[in-house]
């Protein structure tokens, strides 16, 4: 069994696309993953499958939320080896004073983040940007709503992209890591 965490795009951020974590637990289930847990009740999960690859389930898993739940959100899924190198890539630990003001934007496809090339080129102080091979890292040590940095990723990403902050990341870490589900 390979383990995997789903991040679902949008979900429980104002009144659309509401989700309790229990029905997200219970249509994992149902789509045959096991020892799915969530975390927080922003659309996080960690599940287990003995077979296929993250784009498969981030597919499956969108079309079931769609069908089942009746929401449509954009799915990301990493497999724990890719999660723990995009934990480890991240170039702005040392510099981020706030875990909330740290980003990591994931996206499905790679070919996404090519997009964003130019802007780690440009000087973007007091905030910092790097594209990795996964993922976006974001430094806005004055805010993420008032970001001009992070209004530029999200214009440039849309829908293909989804955002955690720092601390969110380091627990999901934790979680791919338990062995006692």
């Amino acid at each position: 069994m390979k383990r995997h965490v789903a991040l679902l795009r949008g979900i429980n951020v104002g009144r659309a696309k509401r989700v309790a974590m229990a029905d997200l637990r219970t249509l994992l289930g149902s789509l045959g993953y096991a020892n799915v847990r969530t975390l927080l009740n922003s659309g996080n999960a960690v599940f287990d499958s003995a077979s296929g690859s993250p784009k498969s389930h981030a597919n499956r898993i969108h079309e079931a939320l769609a069908t089942e739940l009746d929401v449509n959100a954009q799915v990301v899924v990493k497999s724990a080896t890719e999660f723990a190198s995009v934990a480890s890539g991240n170039p702005h630990v040392d510099l981020a004073t706030d875990p909330s003001r740290l980003l990591v934007v994931f996206t499905q496809q790679s070919s996404a983040l090519s997009a964003l090339a130019d802007f780690a080129k440009t000087s973007w102080l007091p905030e910092a940007l790097a594209v990795g091979q996964h993922a976006v890292y974001m430094w806005c040590p004055n805010g993420v709503i008032e970001s001009k940095l992070a209004q530029a990723v999200r214009r440039n990403l849309g829908e293909l992209g989804t955002a955690r902050n720092w601390s969110t990341v380091e627990k999901l870490s934790l979680l791919l890591q338990d062995d006692s589900a």
